[in-house]
């Protein structure tokens, strides 16, 4: 059976004199029609490009801000540490006495100028595909402790399963610092003094962080390569970062004395310093250069340009003690088949030179426990029961 609609049956009972109306489809060429419909979406792009790349006074429109970027296997999220823009956070109130301290231990090693370190004590890098055969890691203990830390050996443990490959290498110098990071699994491994022998892998210390990509940028529980505990890697010059021409993270900055190890600045979770003065860095807390120092204007290598923007819109954090003020560049798998990197990036300036003319003297430091979470109310919980927002802490 048909049906009809009730235009068509009024059609159907008009007078036979009365003729039908022709589709409207029919009365035009369908040529016709879709030149016409070509014209509309051209006049209408045209409108939109001129409104687009035009401001009202005829100048052209800024370009779009580029959305931040990191290194493809840079594994840490934007709600990371060393994601987090610090140019509006504020200065804390002793920063000129503890940019002082700074400075002077700047001044006091290698001719007076901070270390670029791209050959030793820095992080060698490794991403693992899916698959990676795992080892476990013996533990060396090279400090001599009297007992077995949990949670490092043993099923789940720091050392256990670790996906590290066979031509892996430590970074040269005495640390000895290796980075495994498997993005398949989402885990990030960082060890310190490793070796391999006769019989395998170990390493004096180190930690796994799970879900990496969520984390905050930290080992927990005391584990971690770094004497902060904050993750050595994630501070680096990426070789990525070179190229691309632009660092879009916070750099990790070691110091020769930091604050005693029991004042230690979130997001540090522990410290190796021993310097009690009362001015002096604090493991974990932030560095900036202002927002409006012009900074192609101080005449610095393009890699210390570079690092120099970074610390305007990302900082640094202090996250461990060396024998010089130091910023190190990635090394390791990134650089395997490119051994010459960093001494052709570097264009004839040797390492020691490259942050040359750096302005320490004109850093902020931000207020200690800058941006950490402020444990609030748990509205589920009981009285008593706090949970942990992520806040600026002034």
């Amino acid at each position: 059976m048909t049906t009809t609609t009730d235009e068509e049956s009024a059609l159907d009972t008009a007078a036979p004199e009365t003729p039908r109306p022709a589709p409207w489809r029919s009365r035009r060429p369908r040529w016709l029609l879709a030149l016409i419909a070509a014209a509309l979406v051209l006049v209408l792009a045209v409108v939109v490009w001129v409104q687009r790349t035009t401001r009202d006074d005829g100048a052209p429109a800024p370009a779009p801000t580029p959305t931040p970027q990191v290194a493809q296997d840079y594994p840490f999220g934007s709600g990371s540490v060393w994601r987090t823009p610090v140019t509006d956070a504020p200065v804390n109130r002793d920063s000129a006495a503890m940019v002082r301290g700074l400075v002077e231990q700047v001044d006091a090693h290698w001719g007076g100028v901070a270390a670029f370190n791209v050959d030793q004590f820095t992080a060698s890098w490794y991403t693992v595909p899916a698959g990676q055969p795992t080892v476990d890691v013996a533990w060396n203990n090279c400090q001599k402790k009297t007992w077995t830390p949990a949670g490092l050996l043993g099923k789940g443990g720091q050392f256990t399963s670790v996906p590290i490959p066979a031509d892996a290498r430590p970074s040269p110098g005495s640390d000895g610092q290796l980075t495994v990071y498997s993005p398949s699994t989402d885990q990030l491994w960082e060890l310190w003094r490793v070796k391999k022998g006769d019989t395998g892998w170990s390493a004096c210390w180190g930690g796994r962080i799970d879900e990496v990509s969520k984390s905050r940028g930290y080992f927990r529980d005391g584990f971690g390569a770094s004497g902060s505990g904050l993750a050595m890697s994630a501070g680096t010059v990426w070789v990525d970062d070179v190229r691309r021409g632009r660092i879009d993270h916070a750099l990790g900055l070691a110091i020769v004395s930091p604050a005693t190890w029991n004042r230690v600045s979130w997001p540090a979770q522990r410290s190796d310093g021993h310097n009690d003065a009362d001015h002096a860095l604090p493991e974990g807390i932030r560095l900036r250069l202002p927002a409006d120092l012009d900074v192609s204007s101080l005449g610095l290598t393009p890699l210390a340009e570079m690092v120099a923007r970074a610390a305007q819109e990302y900082g640094f954090i202090v996250t461990d003690q060396a024998g010089a003020v130091n910023v190190g560049g990635q090394i390791g798998q990134p650089v395997a088949d490119d051994p010459d990197f960093w001494q052709r990036t570097m264009r004839g300036v040797p390492s020691y030179e490259v942050l040359k003319g750096f302005p320490w003297d004109r850093l902020e430091v931000l207020p200690e426990n800058w941006g950490k979470p402020r444990p609030t109310a748990s509205p589920s919980a009981g009285a008593g029961s706090t949970s942990s927002v992520s806040s600026a802490t002034p």
